[in-house]
C-alpha cells in the first residue's frame, strides 16, 4: 500500500512537473508573440508617421540661382529685379506674409504638376511649380493639363528626372527670390519660383 502510494506521489510530482514545463514554454511563446506583434505594430506606426510626416514644405527651398537654358529675361516686371515684395503664397512654412527680395524675372509658362518622386513615397500632387524650360523636351508651345512630361529640375528631392502630369498651365512672369521666412530661420535664398500673383506691393 505504502508503495503504490509513493508511486502515484511519483507519477503526479511528474505531471505537475511536466505541467509547469508546458505551461512556461506557453508563456514564453505568448510574450514573444506579443514582443513581435508589439515591434511589427510599433515599426508600421513610424513608417506611416514617417509618411505622412513628409512635407514638403518644411524643405529648404533655397538654390544655386542657376536658370534653365532659353529662360528669358521678363521686360516689364511688375516687380523689378532688387524691388521689395511681400510674398502671399505659402509653399512653405513661414513663407506667407514674408517680405522678399526680387533677384530675377522671366516670362515663361508657369505649370502645376503632379509626380511620384524617384526616391520613392508618396505622390506629390500639384506641386507649385514648374516652369517650361524645366520640362525635358517640352519644345516651343505650351502643355495642356494632362500631358506627361519628365522633370529637369531639383527643387525638391526626388523631383528630378520624375514622370509628372500636367494639372495647369499659365503664361505669366515668375519670380526668383530671397526672403527669410515669418517663422525665423535662415534666409531662403534665390527661391525658385514665385508667380506674379502670388506677390503684393511691399509699400
Amino acid at each position: 500500500m505504502l508503495k503504490q502510494r509513493m508511486k502515484m506521489s511519483i507519477i503526479l510530482s511528474l505531471f505537475a512537473a511536466l505541467f509547469l514545463v508546458l505551461g512556461a514554454c506557453s508563456n514564453a511563446k505568448d510574450e514573444n508573440k506579443e514582443n513581435t506583434e508589439s515591434t511589427e505594430n510599433t515599426e508600421g506606426t513610424e513608417n506611416t508617421e514617417n509618411m505622412e510626416g513628409m512635407d514638403h514644405s518644411n524643405m529648404n527651398h533655397s538654390s544655386s540661382g542657376e536658370v534653365p537654358e532659353g529662360l528669358k529675361v521678363a521686360k516689364n516686371s511688375t516687380y523689378e529685379v532688387g524691388s521689395q515684395a511681400i510674398i502671399e503664397s505659402n509653399h512653405m512654412a513661414g513663407m506667407k506674409g514674408a517680405k522678399a527680395t526680387v533677384v530675377g524675372a522671366y516670362d515663361t509658362t508657369v505649370y502645376t504638376v503632379s509626380y511620384t518622386p524617384t526616391t520613392g513615397g508618396k505622390r506629390v500632387e500639384n506641386h507649385k511649380w514648374a516652369i517650361h524650360e524645366e520640362l525635358k523636351d517640352a519644345g516651343e508651345a505650351p502643355l495642356e493639363p494632362g500631358t506627361e512630361v519628365t522633370i529637369n529640375a531639383n527643387h525638391m528631392e526626388g523631383m528630378d528626372g520624375a514622370t509628372a502630369e500636367i494639372d495647369s498651365a499659365e503664361k505669366t512672369t515668375v519670380y526668383m527670390v530671397n526672403f527669410t521666412p515669418t517663422t525665423g530661420g535662415e534666409e531662403v535664398k534665390n527661391h525658385k519660383w514665385i508667380t506674379e500673383s502670388e506677390l503684393s506691393s511691399a509699400e
